[in-house]
């Protein structure tokens, strides 16, 4: 693919080079979590700060690892994916937040995607709509690892992901609500555990690529659970899925190390 960048070695849109980024690399969507998420890395470097795009690179237990933000939704998430392939990671781990679907998925829970509903058009480019968004295994169990170390309540299942926020929150709104609310129901009926942006296109992604993705969320809040009157307050602080994805990066370098 032609590089467009003005320096030709470094990507175009995340304008990061090889190099400069670890085989490992944990995927906010949020530019304004890479500070967060890095400091709990030894010795971070901001690599590069472009459009959504924010790199830092440190070390975990003296392995090279990156995080990189995504911005919203697939597209941006895809590119970030292939761009920092190029660069010389292959093990991808999406950190996020989420809307609970299933009444038991409380806000502050933690879930961990064990696959994902394509409902969004990038994973389309990629892969006919037959083919599964599914996470890499090693990637799931570390993951839940992680989580049941740091004894944190979470949930390992299906996530939907779609392009439209406000189709989610808004449906009847939608010339297309009909469609939507249908289509709800049935994700929730077959227990679908969460709903967000960006997990299908990743793991169609990962699958093109040959490389290994995972996600874990924060649960927001649950708009089925406001429906019925729940408790469903909203928490923001993501602190608990970032620890859970550093734990799980850790836990892959143990098992990788040990596998060479």
């Amino acid at each position: 693919m032609k590089n467009y960048s003005k320096d030709p070695d470094r990507q175009y849109h995340i304008q990061v080079a090889k190099g400069e980024v670890g085989r490992y690399v944990i995927m906010p969507g949020d530019p304004k979590r890479c500070v967060k998420i890095a400091q709990y890395l030894d010795n971070p470097v901001l690599i590069a700060d472009n459009r959504e795009f924010i790199t830092y690179t440190g070390t975990l237990d003296g392995v090279k690892v990156s995080v990189t933000s995504t911005g919203i939704g697939g597209p941006s998430a895809s590119i970030a994916m292939e761009e920092l392939y190029r660069c010389g990671a292959d093990t991808f781990v999406r950190i996020g937040t989420c809307g609970g679907m299933q009444t038991d998925v409380k806000s502050g829970d933690i879930v961990i995607a064990t696959g994902a509903i394509r409902m969004e058009g990038t994973s389309k480019e990629y892969a006919p709509i037959e083919f599964p968004a599914v996470a890499d295994l090693d990637v799931t169990n570390a993951l839940v690892a992680a989580a049941k170390q740091k004894n944190f309540t979470h949930h390992t299942g299906v996530v939907q992901c779609k392009d439209a926020f406000y189709g989610q929150h808004e449906p009847e709104k939608m010339p297309a609500g009909y469609e939507l609310i249908n289509k709800w129901n049935a994700w929730r009926m077959l227990g679908c555990l969460a709903s967000e942006m960006e997990s299908a296109a990743l793991f169609v992604v990962a699958a093109k690529l040959g490389v290994r993705a995972g996600s874990c969320f924060l649960v927001v809040a649950n708009q089925e659970r406001e429906k019925l009157g729940l408790e469903n307050p909203v928490v923001r602080d993501t602190d608990m899925a970032v620890q859970v994805a550093v734990s799980a990066v850790r836990n892959l370098i143990s098992e990788d190390c040990a596998g060479e």
